[in-house]
């Protein structure tokens, strides 16, 4: 009996602890069955403690464009101003990424891939984001050289930077040397940059490193007007890894969807979501039902959500 005694029951850890622990657990069951276990969890789940990290891309590539509005604007409001990190793929819109910014007081990591976003909303929103250090851009066809210049004047302590593109987004442009121009004026402490398949030529990338003294791992994968002389680099930037241009990845070898760093073939989230009450804590019947579906498991949107309101999640084809 002294021995068990020892140990801490499971519903006595501090927030702080438990949020670490559900990080590991899938946003499904973070969000539907972590409630249910006890108050004590259900708790934790609803405060900041498991909302400072918010990762779902895999989840955003599948999803209806009003779903993903709706569960960004949920998450970030429980974390209570404390977002150290945020990975969604393709934002639906520019008024979500207005309240992703005016959220961000903590946010030091932003992944955006595929988003609707403009050269104009970025400019409106990057004074906002200036605690940000690593940036994901990555596929956003609507943006170019004033967004990432907005970026660079406004995010001082900005030292990641990815902006790969797919071949076939960047076929019908002349070319994409103002960005790099932006990049290389606005960025100086960049020390990881990704520009793999932007049409840069070797002036746009000799400007970055001249510029980007603190620069350590450069890809140009797939820019194909880029000629390096390999002697050259090491003797004048002997700590530079450089990856690329001439190097056969995946859009050589397959489709985009199959190969991507962002690829939507990875499992998804096949469970339906519904606005109603948050589950307490209380024990009730049938709650352990192995034949109970995630659809029945109702949630009480945090805030700012009308209480008839349905979020379903999306299906498995």
């Amino acid at each position: 009996m002294e021995e068990e005694g020892e140990f801490r029951s499971w519903d006595e850890l501090i927030p702080d602890a438990l949020g670490l622990i559900f990080k590991n657990l899938s946003l499904q069951e973070t969000l539907t069955v972590i409630p249910r276990v006890c108050k004590s969890w259900n708790r934790a789940v609803m405060g900041p403690y498991c909302w400072q990290e918010i990762d779902i891309k895999e989840w955003s590539l599948r999803c209806q464009p009003e779903q993903l509005d709706r569960m960004l604007k949920m998450l970030i409001r429980r974390s209570c101003g404390s977002l150290r990190k945020l990975c969604v793929s393709g934002l639906p819109n520019e008024p979500i990424l207005s309240f992703i910014a005016d959220h961000a007081g903590s946010l030091q990591t932003l992944q955006l891939p595929r988003s609707e976003i403009s050269d104009s909303m970025v400019e409106q929103v990057a004074d906002r984001l200036s605690t940000i250090s690593f940036l994901d851009l990555s596929y956003c066809g609507k943006i170019g050289a004033r967004a990432l210049e907005a970026i660079g004047k406004h995010c001082k302590l900005l030292v990641g930077l990815r902006r790969v593109m797919h071949p076939l987004e960047v076929e019908d442009r002349f070319s994409q040397d103002d960005e790099a121009h932006a990049i290389a004026t606005t960025m100086p402490k960049l020390k990881h940059l990704e520009m793999a398949y932007l049409l840069i030529t070797t002036e746009g990338v000799l400007e970055i490193l001249s510029n980007c003294r603190e620069l350590e791992f450069l890809d140009i994968r797939g820019c194909w007007d880029v000629k390096l002389d390999e002697k050259f680099l090491k003797e004048k930037y002997s700590g530079l890894k450089v990856l690329g241009p001439l190097i056969v990845d995946c859009y050589e070898r397959t489709y985009w969807d199959d190969c991507s760093d962002y690829s939507d073939s990875s499992s998804y989230l096949d469970w339906d979501f519904v606005a109603g009450e948050l589950y307490d804590g209380e024990s009730s019947d049938g709650v352990w039902d192995d034949e109970q579906r995630f659809e029945e498991l109702e949630l009480r949107f945090y805030q700012g959500f009308e209480e008839d309101a349905a979020f379903e999640w999306p299906q498995s084809p």
